[in-house]
């Protein structure tokens, strides 16, 4: 069992995973520091668990390399678990047991007895704001609650990294915010965290970013990185009655780097601003659309995301 001893608690090297003919994960490439929180962003089957699994272990890449704090996934997969935690999307808690019962399942699964074991419970139910439900059955909590109990169980052996693995999904907005702040308290701790999501929101937090896609990364950096390099062109929010008519028009234009819903309203990525915005509100009035305002905004990184994955689906 070798250890290498360095700033990274993650460094993957053209790791690639294929199941049959179909390549989950392509040849991908990326570094993590120590006690940094790395997002991992991409849509649904873009390879975010596939590579996850991958630097547990539990998948063996078909080519590639990477380390886990220094162990190799390959030769060091037991090292490896030891000294990590791990949180599934589907929180890995057993719902016909009491709060204390998986705090306590989970403590001895890693070896967590006696007065250590007892006070990771009490640090952990004070964290989670559990005190008091100690008694209560898993499957009576809501998600919210879930979601930090399932933290607390892969955090309750003090590791030296997490791994999430779409934490917060289908939980309330309000749970989402106090997960994150157990996230921040965590990383001041000195716990480096990689987690993926899909939310653009909870990626603005986050030191560093890999943006994912079929499998392959599109981009990296800071958030303020990502933005400053991949972003070509500015952004105009239009608000308008009939975004099912504009979008459509405006693309038909051929004038823009993008054209996107981003709920109500449509974003539109422009190398001219100025004199665009005048012709979009022409142009959308000439088709019956009602503008209500159109305003230059920061893109935001869902605005980058969808440009990086549109400019590297023109150049493939």
């Amino acid at each position: 069992m070798e250890q290498r001893l360095n700033n990274h608690a993650v460094e993957a090297h053209e790791l690639t995973k294929q199941f049959d003919r179909f390549t989950a994960v392509d040849h991908v490439s990326f570094t993590i520091p120590r006690g940094q929180i790395f997002g991992f962003l991409g849509p649904n089957g873009a390879g975010k668990t596939t590579t996850i699994r991958m630097l547990l272990g539990l998948l063996k890449p078909t080519s590639g390399t990477a380390t886990v704090l220094g162990f190799d996934i390959l030769k060091d997969s037991e090292e490896i678990r030891k000294r990590i935690g791990y949180m599934s999307q589907k929180f890995s808690l057993y719902n016909d047991l009491k709060v204390e019962e998986n705090l306590n399942f989970y403590g001895g699964t890693y070896g967590v007895r006696g007065e250590r074991l007892r006070e990771r419970k009490d640090y952990i139910l004070d964290m989670a704001g559990l005190e008091g439900r100690e008694r209560e059955l898993t499957k009576n909590l809501s998600g919210g609650w879930k979601q930090r109990l399932a933290l607390g169980t892969a955090i309750i052996h003090e590791p030296e990294m997490l791994f999430l693995d779409e934490p917060t999904a289908g939980v309330d907005p309000i749970s989402r915010r106090a997960f994150w702040s157990l996230l921040y308290e965590l990383a001041e701790g000195g716990t480096t965290i990689m987690v993926t999501t899909h939310y653009m929101d909870e990626a603005e937090h986050c030191q560093s970013l890999a943006f994912i896609q079929r499998g392959r990364l599109v981009t990296m950096g800071s958030p303020q990185e990502i933005k400053a390099s991949e972003m070509r062109g500015q952004v105009l929010e239009v608000d308008c009655d009939s975004p099912d008519v504009a979008i459509p028009t405006l693309r038909q234009l051929g004038l823009f780097e993008e054209v996107a819903l981003y709920g109500a309203l449509v974003h539109v990525v422009t190398q001219d601003p100025d004199a665009h915005h005048t012709l979009i509100e022409q142009v959308l009035r000439d088709k019956g659309v009602q503008v209500t305002a159109i305003d230059r905004i920061a893109p935001s990184l869902e605005d980058v995301f969808i440009a990086s994955v549109r400019r590297q689906e023109r150049e493939t």
